[in-house]
C-alpha cells in the first residue's frame, strides 16, 4: 500500500499548538449562541485552545486581536496556527460592533501578518468572517496546476501577506443570512464538514460551498441563495485532521 500521506514541505506542520480567538457580536443578532456553541465543539474537537468573547466594542475587537497576538508572541511551545472567527453585523470591509461603532477588518487582518505576529511567521493564519458584505439578494440562477513547491525553511525571506485564508459567509456586496433558533446556515455547515472530513482545508471549502449552493434560504417569502468566498495565500495544503 502506498503513503499517501503529504511530504513534510507540501503541508504545514500541524504538531504544536492551535489557537483559536471567536468574537461574537450577539446583540440584535438571534441564532448566534447556536453558532458559538457548535464553534465551540469544533475547536474542542480539532484539538484547538479556543478563546471566545461576546459582544466587544469597537475598540474591544482590536484590543482583543492585540492581546491574542501578544499572547502568541510570548509562548515558548511550537504554534502551529491560529483561526479568528468574527461574527457581527456588517458591511464590505466593516463590521458593526456591540457600540455600534465599525471596524475595520483590515485593521484586524494586519494584526497576525507576517511582519506583525512572528511566531506565526510562515504559518497558517485563517480567518472566518460571519456577517453581512452589503446588502444585494441572490434569488439564484437556472443552470442545464501549478506544482510549484516552495520549502519554508529555503527561504531567506517571506512576503508579509503569505500564509493567510479568509473565510468570509457571503460574497462582496451581499447579505449573509442567519437562523434565529438554528443560527447561521454558513458557521453550521463549516463546522459539520470540517468535523466530518480530513481533506486539506481548501476541499472543505469547496464542500461547504457545494452544500450551501444546494441550499436555500426563504426570506420574505422568497427562496434566496447565499455562498461563502474564499480568499487564499496558503503556500501549502493545511490539515486539521
Amino acid at each position: 500500500m502506498s503513503d499517501t500521506r503529504p511530504l513534510e514541505e507540501e503541508a504545514y506542520d500541524m504538531s504544536g499548538a492551535r489557537l483559536a480567538l471567536t468574537l461574537c457580536v450577539t446583540k440584535a443578532r438571534e441564532g448566534s449562541e447556536a453558532d458559538l456553541d457548535a464553534l465551540e465543539h469544533m475547536f474542542q474537537q480539532l484539538g484547538f485552545e479556543s478563546t471566545m468573547k461576546r459582544d466587544p466594542t469597537a475598540q474591544q475587537f482590536q484590543e482583543e486581536m492585540e492581546k491574542f497576538q501578544q499572547a502568541i508572541d510570548a509562548r515558548k511551545d511550537f504554534v502551529s496556527c491560529a483561526f479568528v472567527v468574527l461574527m457581527a453585523h456588517g458591511l464590505e470591509g466593516h463590521l458593526k460592533a456591540e457600540d455600534e461603532q465599525m471596524v475595520e477588518l483590515e485593521d484586524l487582518f494586519r494584526v497576525l501578518n507576517n511582519k506583525n505576529c512572528q511566531a506565526l511567521r510562515a504559518k497558517p493564519k485563517v480567518y472566518i468572517v460571519q456577517a453581512c458584505r452589503g446588502e444585494q439578494r441572490d434569488p439564484g440562477e437556472r443552470v442545464g496546476g501549478d506544482n510549484t513547491v516552495m520549502v519554508t525553511e529555503k527561504l531567506q525571506t517571506i512576503p508579509t501577506h503569505t500564509d493567510m485564508l479568509y473565510i468570509y459567509s457571503t460574497v462582496e456586496g451581499y447579505l449573509s443570512y442567519r437562523n434565529d433558533r438554528k443560527g447561521s446556515g454558513f458557521i453550521q455547515t463549516l463546522v459539520d464538514v470540517f468535523l466530518e472530513r480530513k481533506e486539506p482545508i481548501l476541499d472543505l471549502l469547496t464542500e461547504v460551498t457545494r452544500r450551501m449552493a444546494e441550499a436555500e434560504v426563504v426570506q420574505e417569502g422568497q427562496p434566496k441563495k447565499v455562498n461563502p468566498e474564499i480568499q487564499s495565500t496558503l503556500r501549502k495544503q493545511l490539515y486539521l485532521q
